[in-house]
């Protein structure tokens, strides 16, 4: 059973909540309430002044045929980006759950790769797969395929979704292994005596009950560092 912690007034729950609040305001909701209303303006030139438009920017931007192929790219980066930083770590902390011996060391290799700074990441994938002198190039070349991802929309949009993906997959196994060690033990214990194999029992009891830990939190972070890795990687490209 789950203890739960209860306040027996409003204010102490006020006062701790308090700075996130403050923070987020600040920083988060007062800077995209700005960005909302200057939206709907047109500034002259020298800023000096702004004319009011409505909703003439967004029109504009939606009649405009390289701004929606833009905005297309971008949602399916973003899903295959989510889909594959996801699914991978998931699989992979499911693994790490069902390990008696040598658990640790698993954990911890999977975890490094999270530690490289983003930066290192990105020279570390551009050098892999440089048309000259990458490694996965290379032999991409003696197996017959010509890769180069400068001249092939295809391949560059590959690169760096699987070079984002691989930042993330580490930071969503934390949060899927933590889940799955908050699942009652019992509980699984329990389908198991009752004949339900491993997949089995993971689709109908580990999986219903780690959603409501981890689910939201892990498509809310796979999504909120999708622009910066894309940033990151144009940058290195340049």
């Amino acid at each position: 059973m789950e203890k739960r912690v209860t306040f027996r007034g409003w204010l102490l729950p006020l006062v701790l909540i308090a700075p996130q609040v403050m923070i987020s305001a600040i920083f988060f909701f007062y800077p995209a309430g700005q960005a909302i209303w200057q939206s709907l303006f047109i500034p002259d030139p020298f800023g000096l002044s702004a004319r009011f438009v409505g909703l003439g920017n967004f029109e504009f931007l939606i009649s405009d045929k390289y701004y929606r192929a833009s905005f297309i790219t971008t949602a399916v980066f973003s899903l295959l980006v989510t889909l594959c930083s996801m699914i991978p770590a998931l699989f992979l902390a499911v693994l790490a759950d069902r390990l008696i011996k040598g658990s640790g060391v698993y954990r911890t290799l999977l975890i490094w790769p999270y530690a490289v700074a983003p930066a290192v990441a990105g020279v570390l994938w551009l050098f892999m797969f440089n048309t000259r002198v990458g490694v996965v190039s290379w032999y991409l070349g003696h197996l017959g395929y010509d890769w180069n991802h400068v001249l092939n929309g295809g391949e560059a949009m590959g690169l760096v979704v699987v070079a984002s993906a691989w930042g993330r997959i580490s930071y969503n196994f934390l949060f899927f292994f933590a889940a799955l060690q908050s699942v009652p033990r019992s509980v699984v214990e329990a389908a198991a005596i009752d004949g339900a194999r491993f997949w089995r029992r993971f689709f109908t009891v580990i999986l219903p009950l780690k959603q409501q830990r981890s689910t939201a939190h892990g498509f809310g972070a796979g999504f909120s560092q999708l622009y910066y890795h894309f940033y990151r990687l144009q940058h290195f490209s340049c």
